[in-house]
């Protein structure tokens, strides 16, 4: 979904956020805080947080995840340097491939743009195999079968994993906040 408002072309954009280390729940609220308060960054709404098993490298503890719906003037290159950004500020350390972290904010879907570059894949290749993205992306992704995510509905029945996802908290987004005001 695109829209513009005085003279500034907003896109849609939904991101992943997970932690596992330290405070999860605050290292997400924080994150969340920082994204609301960039002026190229307005979040409509966040998912529900939920547990989840760790994928790929699962010597480690339990994540914490929920998807956050945002709306954008910036370019998908410069959402992503704005996520990569925050994670820096927010202690995360690259050392193990999937491995613990104080938080990671993966770009999944921006407007329906295709995109492939060096540094971004769009859709996010892996969205569809991870329940702990589907789950949350449900809760704030239009799935009504004429809605832009149309596709999740199906995606979610057949994704492995749910069994490994439990609800955590209904939200971390300030009650009574809505919108963040950019």
């Amino acid at each position: 979904m695109t829209m513009k408002v005085a003279d500034t072309t907003l896109h849609r954009a939904f991101i992943g956020l997970g932690s596992n280390m330290g405070d999860r729940g605050a290292y997400l609220a924080q994150a969340l805080r920082q994204l609301g308060e960039h002026p190229g960054i307005c979040v409509e709404s966040c998912s529900r947080v939920y547990e989840t098993d760790p994928v790929g490298f699962v010597e480690q503890g339990a994540f914490l995840n929920m998807v956050a719906r945002l709306a954008t003037g910036l370019s998908p290159l410069a959402l992503l340097d704005v996520l990569q950004e925050t994670e820096a500020r927010l202690g995360r350390k690259r050392e193990i491939r999937w491995g613990p972290r104080t938080i990671d904010l993966d770009l999944l879907l921006y407007d329906k743009l295709q995109l492939e570059t060096e540094r971004l894949l769009l859709p996010h290749p892996r969205m569809g195999e991870r329940a702990f993205v589907l789950v949350p992306l449900a809760d704030v992704a239009d799935i009504s079968p004429e809605g832009p995510e149309a596709w999740l509905a199906h995606a979610l029945e057949e994704v492995e994993g749910k069994e490994g996802i439990s609800l955590w908290k209904n939200s971390i987004w300030p009650p009574g906040s809505g919108p963040s005001a950019n």
